[in-house]
């Protein structure tokens, strides 16, 4: 998300089945002066036993303007479940950039490798490779 967009991502998620899975990941890569928003919940009913809900959101923001607001929600009915939620917002790691610099990197490719690592464990799952490869050329011009 960059400029000064607005990325507002609201999911809900209700499992009422036993045994049910589900594994929610959301990641925003903000940059310039635009906002994301991620409003998530999970309901695990009373008929989930069993069940296992993970839900988690992972933030980089690319400049000092760039802002997220995240609220993950885990409400849990059910007594015999495996369940976790999280969030975090981050900016790149100095010493990351650093290392990748004193290797002989740029700092414009160096941003673009550490930013692409970021966004890998989501995009590795996009089925479709031209998808994959037109998201991560978008994501790596802006960087």
């Amino acid at each position: 998300v960059g400029e000064t967009q607005l990325a507002d991502t609201h999911t809900s998620v209700i499992l009422n089945h036993p045994h049910s899975t589900i594994d929610q990941l959301c990641k925003y890569i903000v940059g310039d002066q635009a906002r994301a928003v991620f409003d998530g919940r999970i309901v695990v009913g009373q008929q989930a036993q069993q069940t296992r809900a993970d839900q988690l959101n992972r933030n980089l923001l690319l400049s000092p303007k760039a802002r997220v607001n995240t609220k993950p929600q885990l409400e849990i009915v059910a007594d015999d479940v495996k369940c976790s939620h999280g969030a975090t917002v981050s900016q790149l790691e100095a010493d990351e950039l650093f290392y990748l610099q004193s290797r002989g990197l740029d700092r414009q490719l160096s941003t673009s490798l550490l930013v692409d690592a970021f966004a890998a464990e989501v995009l590795e799952q996009l089925p479709t490779p031209s998808i994959r490869d037109a998201i991560i050329a978008r994501v790596l011009m802006r960087t």
